[in-house]
């Protein structure tokens, strides 16, 4: 048997002003921004460049209930972990585009990493793993 995750959905605000942070900040690929009229949303998925990286559905909240995740899936922790092959590159490029790092890169045994959050507060690790790893 072969499986693997396919997308990973994250609650957003808005459509457009997600896809702009993605897309124009962070660099993402957007793969698909579909209209679906039947369910009167979007199909909005992203994802980072690279081969084999996983994407991400951006879905608009569309309760009070979505609404109150927006920003804190994960309850406070890192949600996502955004792998790169270059981490000073991405860091220095991520906080010349106005990316908030809530802490500061850390080398360890295991990579470098440090956690920044989105448009929306969601925590992220942005990591380059070591080859040990």
């Amino acid at each position: 048997m072969t499986q693997r995750l396919a997308h990973t959905a994250l609650v957003v605000q808005d459509y457009d002003e997600a896809i702009a942070f993605y897309v124009d900040v962070l660099g993402f690929d957007l793969v698909e921004d579909t209209y679906q009229p039947e369910q009167d949303k979007r199909w909005v998925v992203v994802r980072p460049k690279g081969e084999g990286s996983a994407s991400l559905v951006l879905a608009r909240a569309s309760s009070e209930a979505q609404q109150a995740f927006i920003g804190n899936q994960a309850g406070g922790r890192v949600f996502l972990f955004l792998q790169t092959d270059d981490f000073w590159r991405d860091y220095k490029l991520y906080q010349e585009r106005g990316v908030e790092f809530t802490r500061d890169p850390l080398v360890a045994e295991y990579g470098t990493v440090a956690v920044f959050k989105d448009l929306y507060g969601t925590l992220w690790d942005l990591v380059e793993f070591s080859t040990e790893s």
